[in-house]
């Protein structure tokens, strides 16, 4: 079942919504696009679309699918999700190539028992921020720490508030997949001068409004001070 978030913003995948490997999957509304924010594990696609009809979208609805980075519960799905969607997959530039060679220690496949083929990166981001040619007002930055790819996206929102996603901002941290604590420091306090009101994360749900989403990204920077 899709949660709606707030208007044009919808969680359509999570442990709970769609296999308990998944990341949580979002899908935004942009004007005439519909964006879908990572692609889970790929081992419950179907659950998944069902769960993006339910929140107003089809399948040839959806433009892109962005990779906020390359661990298997964010990407496994998207080979199954692009043939099914027609949509353009998007990853930064930092993070693509493990995520179209595979690299295991990059996308920890072994964590989920998985065997992942080949994933295709049709755009790859790169620099520091930006936008996508089919959504603009969805905005894209480079935030790495937990991978050297790792990105979190903006959203403002018809109704005014700021929504940020941002994916797995919790880490964890370790070296096998390229992790940098001195540059997720710099990278969570960049999330801070958004002054988001609502957080999507990755693992650990939704935050609002905007004192609880400082609360969340300080309480980590204190735990990995």
């Amino acid at each position: 079942m899709a949660e709606k978030i707030c208007e044009n913003v919808f969680l359509v995948g999570s442990s709970i919504l769609t296999d308990n490997g998944d990341c949580m999957i979002y899908l935004v509304t942009v004007g005439d696009s519909v964006i879908l924010i990572d692609a889970g594990t790929g081992r419950a696609t179907e659950k998944l679309m069902k769960n993006i009809v339910e929140a107003g979208s089809q399948a040839g609805d959806i433009s892109a699918i962005v990779l906020t980075h390359c661990h298997v519960d964010h990407i496994g799905g998207t080979n199954a999700l692009r043939e099914l969607t027609g949509a353009k997959v998007y990853a930064h530039e930092f993070d693509a190539r493990a995520i179209e060679d595979v690299l295991p220690s990059y996308t920890v496949e072994r964590y989920y028992g998985m065997t992942l083929d080949p994933i295709p990166v049709d755009v790859w981001l790169r620099g520091e921020s930006g936008e996508f040619d089919s959504a603009p007002g969805l905005k894209w930055i480079h935030a790495p720490g937990h991978t050297p790819g790792s990105i979190s996206l903006t959203y403002e929102a018809p109704s005014g508030e700021t929504v940020l996603f941002g994916q797995d901002i919790h880490g964890p941290f370790e070296p096998g997949f390229g992790s940098d604590i001195r540059q997720w420091r710099k990278s969570m306090h960049k999330l801070l001068e958004i002054n988001a009101d609502i957080l999507c994360e990755g693992h650990f749900g939704v935050f609002k409004p905007a004192s609880e989403v400082r609360r969340f990204i300080e309480d980590y920077l204190e735990q990995y001070a």
